[in-house]
């Protein structure tokens, strides 16, 4: 039964609160903070599901700490938003110490492709249909910053099943 719920958790809740918070942050460049809170109530019950042992757990929590300082680094330099930022620190908790560096550089990758991308995007024209769409024209406008909780959640989707704690919860 634990199995179960595990891989329900890693497979099924996880990327789905991920892609919430990536379509929420697309339409509003928002993350509302529920997400980030069933996150970390998810992942309390998933150590509690799996009986992670403490060593890993620790593990986990260090990783959100370190995210939740990089997130606010950033943040207070401007680079990216406040809900952002706790995601990031949300999915390092997940992740755990030993796929954090992993997951930084792949979310950033992403988020340059997506900045790339939406710099593009900018540069174009907006068709009528389009321009009637308030959430494409948030996206268009050249003064906007860019949706990161994008890169972040698909970095997290990405990377989730080579992190040694959740993998081993599955696996067990």
């Amino acid at each position: 039964m634990a199995d179960m719920i595990a891989e329900i958790l890693v497979l099924g809740a996880f990327p789905v609160l991920l892609l919430i918070a990536a379509c929420w942050d697309i339409a509003s460049f928002t993350i509302p903070n529920f997400i980030q809170a069933a996150l970390i109530a998810l992942f309390l019950f998933f150590v509690v599901a799996t009986a992670m042992p403490p060593a890993l757990f620790g593990g986990h929590l260090l990783a959100g700490f370190i995210g939740l300082v990089a997130g606010f680094t950033l943040f207070s330099l401007g680079y990216v938003g406040g809900g952002d930022a706790k995601l990031f620190a949300c999915v390092s908790l997940w992740l755990g110490l030993a796929v954090l560096p992993s997951y930084a550089l792949i979310a950033s990758v992403l988020g340059g492709g997506l900045t790339l991308g939406l710099l593009s995007f900018r540069s174009l024209p907006l068709p009528g249909v389009l321009a009637r769409q308030n959430w494409i024209m948030r996206l268009h406008d050249e003064a906007a910053g860019v949706p990161y909780g994008v890169a972040l959640a698909a970095g997290a989707v990405a990377i989730v099943l080579y992190t040694d704690g959740l993998r081993s919860g599955l696996l067990d």
